[in-house]
């Protein structure tokens, strides 16, 4: 703790200078080893550089005894052959296939048939006639399969497992391609001895299995209309440059086209030590950790020839460029300005210009727009990308208004700052927003590993990415001024997201392959070394809610839970209230109407700028049982921040305007969420096929309700927050006397608190014959989920679901993607009730092509109801359940959370001993008595969402009556009559 401590003090120090934080590289030598640091770095980062090139960037932070761990290749979608797009992205999921050591009971024979499949894809390149096509790949699929029957499938994946890791994962983006993992400090060495030996050999093995998956996640893309929009802003921003001729994911004629070669190509240029970063933070030691990675990586060879990306110049865009999107989703538009490069001196000020319109509070998108309500969801962002940026200004229409009035609405902004039209000390609250996030971000080992990743990647000096923030003190308001002159003109590119079927819609098709063998209960010899290895045990620990949780009192009626934040400056204040929106549906409303509200001391508009001046921020959320009031900012400047926020919680004053304008608002998010594929499934169909039509998500104000409300009746309730009996959270650094002292002196309080008024109590609909819920959306895919109510919350399940839960998402994982290739998206959950009163519930879910609808079904149901039983994985889910707790620590405000959700459950202890002990002493039997009798036994509901073109309803009869929902069932309110505001752009 006192490292972290002194971390703490470094960080604000460095971060609340001005001009006297300088970042200088200066060298260092530890342990054997030179190395790089900057001053005044808050990271306290260590920059190697081994004799190969390889990078290794190294940050301590002790909170948990666990590694953050990111690997870093400095290629991406960019870098495909024009003719072999995809291959960066395909590589990616290659690269979780094993390698020579481990992945293959033997290698020798392995590689005979991986090269002549290799060979066969090749040929299958050349070939055009459809039938001849379709025959070849049979072939390609039979010899695939023998090939199979050598691979042990997703050992990479149980290796990592049983180390303890969470996260496993990677991403491809157009110029880098980074592999993550959490793991445990005690397993580095087992992690990097794994990493080193899966970097230096490329097997690609279960290929055609894989390569089904890739083309789900494509057609995943194809039903985005998100994801189209940046495609379609890319390639009119880009029209030479690989962002714009190509995209990450590849097209669909590349893709059924894969070459094992190019990808081969590929990875031997650029997975290679002089053009890759191991990037690593938490709990390590610096000289240890340092020869270790030279132990396992010093002879993987660099790519001498390995030449310097040339940046592809664009011609100047010199007037808009419109391009229209069209698919099922809600309208929008994106307006994007393209920049020099990430690491181009433009960047600075281009940062500083994003952040001045739009910051989320009080940016001139912000006060202008969102504020005074004249267009729905408005924003801004940067786009960060190497070669170039794009600056993007997005927003919806509200009722009545087109996609033009939004974009002009926009441009708007874009003229005032061209003006100088925004306050002068915007500049500086700016900075020290930005600085304020950074503290906060650096709390996490993953948003420090990250910071090590983009500097990396995008070629910027650990000196030069330190400052950069410090550096935007120089620019005035004469320089972002003089700046959008030069750089805001008639040169965007517009993206219309128009809501219709897609004329173009396409697919890729899927061929016919063979389940493979997985060959669970096999190991490699790498495998069995690993295993083997003596690594140093870890203790849990557990919280201790009477000690690691300081219960403190405002009064007898208020209590104060309190952890001292001794790590920074910052200060996170709730004030928590045990009824929602099931206590008052009006209460929704309510929330969203006080954005929009001043007193009579200050404008809606001013709070937010006053708050914005001095670091703090405010907000209101409400879920189904509980109301959330939040204050967040520079621990020096909370009483300032609780008196703004203290007023307009008790003085808000009724906006007549305002409400008309926020009612009609709902009514197109209303109908815009209806246009929402994830909406549909994940919110409506979800809740419906557990509560049926009545539900805690459907209930809300009607739209004659909803006309039906009264400003002051809205301002009422706000007012009535206080009133209510409530608890206070607190996580900052100032004393428990201080805390008290303030909130004593600042949050007045009448003299009895009224109770919380009574919840309608929704409970999950008893299954007695199952049923099938469906919905029509036009869309390549189709998304399903089976779902069972469970039985009573019981504590004594806790454990058993954990272990559950980590043993059947490696076994439906490995069967319905690996050996079967049907889906990209697939997984089982057991959900334990988060309260003492509630029912539990299981989910199984699977996304794939609607023309694989009937086998994916019956695969996942099979899995379901049929559990696969493998004595390796019980113990391998076993260990990795036992090595996460043993490594997990649950600190900061977060230790106030876990207590609140202990006592929602009846609990006064932490929950994950009992879980620890008893899993250890669990067996394979244990688990299956558990399915037996929470899920095998149990009727279910299915609910699905697809197009009625494509949906088999003959099928779905095998699974329960069938009966597709219309939108209005689903979400619970009436599609709204069209409004004609009378002038929207006002």
């Amino acid at each position: 703790m006192k490292k972290l401590l002194l971390l703490g003090v470094l960080i604000w120090t460095v971060l609340s200078c001005t001009e006297k934080a300088k970042f200088e590289t200066k060298t260092g030598e530890s342990g054997g080893y030179t190395y790089e640091y900057v001053t005044n770095d808050p990271l306290n980062a260590r920059i190697y550089t081994l004799k190969n090139g390889l990078k290794v960037y190294l940050s301590q932070y002790n909170a948990a005894p666990r590694i953050y761990t990111q690997i870093a290749v400095k290629a991406g979608g960019k870098n495909d052959p024009a003719d072999a797009t995809g291959l960066a992205h395909y590589l990616e999921h290659i690269m979780f296939k094993g390698s020579n050591e481990f992945g293959t009971m033997d290698w020798e024979k392995e590689k005979v048939m991986l090269d002549s499949i290799e060979s066969m894809f090749e040929h299958y390149r050349t070939l055009t006639d459809s039938i001849e096509r379709i025959n070849y790949y049979k072939k390609i699929d039979q010899y695939s399969n023998e090939a199979a029957k050598l691979a042990i499938a997703s050992e990479y994946d149980i290796m990592i497992t049983e180390l303890g890791a969470r996260g496993l994962n990677a991403y491809t983006t157009e110029d880098r391609t980074v592999y993550i993992n959490d793991i445990p400090a005690n397993q580095l060495d087992n992690w990097l001895q794994i990493e080193a030996s899966r970097f230096r050999t490329i097997v690609p093995r279960l290929f055609h299995t894989e390569l089904e998956a890739v083309y789900e996640e494509k057609n995943g893309s194809l039903d985005n209309d998100y994801w189209k929009s940046f495609e379609a802003m890319f390639a009119a921003a880009f029209k030479k440059h690989p962002y714009g001729t190509q995209t990450v994911i590849g097209t669909i004629d590349h893709l059924k086209n894969p070459s094992i070669t190019e990808i081969k190509n590929y990875f031997t240029k650029y997975y290679k030590p002089n053009n890759v970063a191991i990037c690593l933070s938490g709990d390590l030691d610096y000289d240890k950790t340092i020869a270790l990675i030279d132990k396992y990586f010093s002879d993987w060879e660099a790519n001498e020839s390995l030449e310097k990306w040339n940046v592809v110049a664009e011609e100047p865009i010199t007037a808009p460029v419109n391009v229209e999107v069209i698919g099922p989703d809600a309208e929008w538009i994106y307006l994007a300005y393209r920049f020099p490069g990430r690491s181009a001196k433009e960047y600075q000020l281009l940062r500083l210009t994003d952040m001045i319109l739009a910051n989320s509070k009080a940016g001139l998108i912000d006060i202008n727009l969102k504020q005074k309500q004249r267009v729905i969801e408005p924003g801004s962002f940067v786009y960060d990308i190497n070669d170039y940026n794009l600056h993007v200004l997005n927003g919806k229409p509200k009722e009545g208004q087109t996609l033009d009035q939004v974009k002009d609405l926009l441009l708007e902004q874009i003229e005032l700052l061209k003006k100088g039209e925004f306050d002068d000390w915007l500049l500086d609250a700016v900075v020290n927003d930005l600085k304020k996030s950074k503290i906060r971000q650096y709390e996490s080992n993953y948003a420090r590993s990250d910071e090590m990743v983009m500097a990396f990647t995008n070629n910027i000096s650990w000196a030069d990415y330190m400052g950069e923030i410090e550096a935007l003190r120089k620019y005035t308001k004469e320089d972002v001024v003089k700046f959008a002159n030069e750089f805001y003109g008639d040169n965007y590119v517009l993206i219309k997201k128009l809501t219709g079927k897609d004329p173009n819609t396409v697919k890729v098709v899927k061929p016919t392959i063979t389940k493979v063998a997985l060959n669970k209960e096999d190991r490699s010899p790498f495998h069995e070394a690993i295993a083997k290895k003596p690594v140093e045990k870890l203790q849990p620990v557990f919280l201790d809610y009477e000690k690691d949780v300081r219960k403190l009192a405002l009064r007898e009626d208020v209590p104060v839970l309190y952890n001292q934040n001794k790590e920074n400056d910052l200060f996170r204040l709730y004030y928590l209230l045990d009824a929602g929106t099931n206590n008052d549906p009006k209460l929704r409303v309510a929330v969203e109407y006080l954005e929009f509200l001043g007193t009579e001391n200050l404008s809606a508009e001013d709070i937010k700028k006053e708050l914005y001046k001095i670091g703090c921020g405010f907000s209101v959320s409400a879920s189904d049982d509980q109301t959330y009031i939040s204050l967040e900012g520079l621990s020096e400047n909370m009483d300032k921040a609780i008196t703004i926020m203290e007023d307009l919680l008790s003085n808000a004053r009724a906006d007549e305007e305002a409400l008309k304008k926020l009612v009609a608002d709902v009514f197109k998010k209303r109908d815009d969420t209806k246009k929402d594929k994830y909406a549909i499934i994940y919110d409506g169909l979800m809740n419906y096929g557990l509560y049926g039509p009545n539900s805690p998500f459907t209930n809300v104000l009607s739209n004659s309700e909803l006309r039906k409300v009264q400003a002051q009746e809205l301002v009422d309730l706000i007012k009535g927050f206080k009133k209510m009996k409530h608890k206070i959270l607190y996580y900052g650094p100032q004393s428990e006397d201080a805390l008290i002292a303030s909130l004593k002196k600042l949050h007045q309080l009448p003299e009895v608190l009224n109770d919380v008024p009574p919840a309608r109590d929704f409970q999950m609909a008893d299954v007695t014959d199952p049923a099938v819920y469906w919905a029509h959306y036009d869309m390549v895919q189709m998304e399903a989920l089976f779902m069972i109510k469970g039985s009573p919350f019981d504590k004594n399940k806790m454990p058993l679901s954990r272990l559950y839960n980590e043993y059947m998402g490696a076994q439906v994982f490995r069967e319905l993607r690996e050996a079967q290739g049907l889906a990209y998206g697939t997984f089982t959950s057991y959900q334990t009730s988060s309260k003492a009163t509630g029912a539990d519930s299981f989910f199984g879910y699977i996304g794939t092509q609607a023309d694989k609808q009937a086998e994916s079904l019956k695969a996942l149901s099979d899995i379901i109801y049929t559990m696969p039983e493998t004595e390796d994985g019980f113990k391998e889910a076993k260990e990795a359940v036992l090595s996460v707790i043993e490594s997990e620590r649950i600190v900061k405000q977060s230790v106030l959370f876990n207590c609140l959700a202990a006592e929602k459950r009846g609990l006064n202890y932490d929950i994950r001993k009992d879980v620890y002990e008893q899993v250890k002493n669990m067996s394979l039997a244990d688990i299956k008595k558990f399915q037996e009798e929470n899920i095998k036994n149990k009727k279910y509901n299915l609910v699905l969402v697809a197009s009625r073109d494509n949906i088999n309803l003959k099928d779905l009869a095998k699974y329960g009556k069938v009966k597709e929902l219309s939108l209005d069932e689903i979400f619970g309110y009436e599609k709204e009559q069209k409004i004609n505001l009378e002038s929207p752009n006002q």
